[in-house]
């Protein structure tokens, strides 16, 4: 059996509670299904990825175990679609136990990987756009569906305390009255933890 790698293309230490509980460190993953209009990843996720194991990742963010252990934080997995690599968490789980290990997520993948994911990650940061599925399909792309279900599937195999929903305003998609309306819909879903911010376009520079 192949040992599965994590397609890593940048890593960015010490963070606080940006990017979930305590210093952290974030792993920037290639992969991604969906096409968001403003993705704030685009030229990073045109990048060559370095694949890495569990252990040479590791050994790479092990220099901030003590932060990580101090803080309660540890790695949160992003870039791209963090939950398209549950098969290398699996792995790395037991080289790192007393570190947390967080997803960012906007859940648009196979409901299997959101049960496993359940199961070995400690936090999940969900980048739930919207839960109008207009706006959601004209802003990513793709039907909402599967995002949406596994949303509710998560908050079951979770719990409310392990997940944290980010609902942004987007400049000409949605509006402070739709952001009242997904969190009216996540509440009923028993999440609490709501983060809601103007989501600021960056512009592309080109060299």
């Amino acid at each position: 059996m192949i040992e599965p790698r994590y397609p890593l293309l940048a890593l960015s230490r010490h963070r606080m509670e940006i990017d979930g509980q305590g210093v952290t460190t974030l792993a920037a993953g290639a992969g991604c299904p969906l096409s968001c209009v403003y993705c704030i990843n685009k030229t990073l996720l045109r990048q060559v990825p370095t694949l890495v194991t569990a252990e040479e990742l590791y050994e790479k963010t092990r220099c901030d175990d003590l932060y990580f252990q101090a803080t309660g934080g540890g790695l949160t997995f992003g870039g791209g679609e963090s939950l398209l690599h549950v098969d290398f968490y699996q792995i790395l789980r037991p080289l790192c136990p007393a570190w947390r290990l967080t997803a960012e997520t906007s859940l648009h993948v196979p409901r299997n990987a959101v049960e496993r994911a359940a199961a070995v990650l400690d936090a999940f940061i969900v980048d739930v756009k919207t839960l109008n599925p207009e706006i959601y399909r004209a802003y990513t792309g793709k039907d909402p569906g599967p995002a949406y279900d596994n949303l509710a599937l998560l908050a079951r195999l979770a719990g409310p305390e392990r997940i944290r929903v980010r609902v942004p305003l987007i400049p000409a998609f949605n509006s402070e009255a739709d952001q009242d309306h997904t969190e009216a819909l996540l509440r009923k879903l028993g999440l609490t933890e709501i983060e809601r911010f103007p989501y600021v376009i960056r512009e592309e520079r080109t060299p």
